[in-house]
């Protein structure tokens, strides 16, 4: 299934794959309820409005305390939290309709205290950073309803690769940034550094039409009824990315300002 392949951890090539055939109702043809696409987008609106409402507790307390120290354990608990219930539903997608909640409500409570930091260097980033973050998703789930994106072969493997090579990027500059070793001028405000976020940004944003794909591929081939609250799951993944690049955007757009 090569055409399942998005670099999305948790929407890939083998998503669908690995479900076994019992999985699917079983040798005997037992029926069982399937994934539905009005089904997923149920889902997604659900961990969507559990991941804000938790965003919104931490905001609240930024608010109450005018000081972002006072999120900071939350943030950090909803970091480690949000990473250790991502692994558990990559590798235990049936148990997804229980821990995909808890994930986006966990990284709600990282996001509110990163927003916070931002907010208090940038009065307004955050506001902004969620208006972009859904203009985009309800962009381009429009445009990819009307067929105006073709998700061709060629298509996927260019972002995936692109993906790929950001991530090993990111990675490279943990380790180096030990030692030391900081890419400034990606890291600034300049030209270079705009430049470079703008591109993640649009490679953030096109995972989420190869996770459309991926979601309407497993709706085809009749994926039980658990796996909506796993597609849920892939596309808040990718949303949450898409947030903190755009929200890292606007920040050096202010600072170059």
């Amino acid at each position: 299934m090569a055409f399942l392949k998005t670099s999305n951890p948790a929407l890939g090539d083998k998503t669908f794959q690995n479900l076994s055939q019992t999985q699917y109702g079983g040798y005997s043809g037992e029926q069982i309820a399937r994934m539905t696409l009005n089904g997923t987008v149920n889902k997604t609106g659900i961990l969507l409005v559990l991941a804000i409402a938790s965003a919104a507790w931490t905001w609240h307390l930024f608010i109450q305390s005018e000081s972002s120290a006072a999120v900071v354990p939350w943030m950090f608990g909803g970091l480690i939290g949000g990473f250790i219930f991502a692994m558990i539903t990559i590798f235990k997608k049936d148990w997804a309709p229980v821990t995909a909640p808890a994930y986006a409500l966990l990284e709600g409570l990282a996001l509110g205290g990163i927003s916070a930091f931002y907010e208090l260097r940038y009065p307004g980033i955050a506001i902004q950073a969620v208006g972009l973050t859904f203009a985009t998703l309800f962009t381009l789930l429009t445009a990819y309803r009307l067929g105006l994106i073709p998700v061709t072969q060629k298509f996927r493997l260019g972002i995936v690769a692109a993906t790929g090579g950001i991530a090993v990027f990111y990675l490279a500059e943990m380790v180096l940034g030990m030692f030391g070793i900081h890419f400034t001028s990606i890291n600034g405000s300049g030209a270079i550094g705009i430049g470079f976020s703008l591109i993640v940004v649009v490679v953030a944003a096109l995972n989420l039409v190869l996770n459309f794909d991926v979601i309407e591929r497993g709706v085809q081939y009749g994926a039980p009824k658990y796996m909506e609250w796993y597609g849920a799951f892939g596309i808040m993944v990718t949303l949450i990315w898409l947030y903190l690049e755009i929200l890292n955007l606007l920040a050096k757009l202010n600072r170059r300002n």
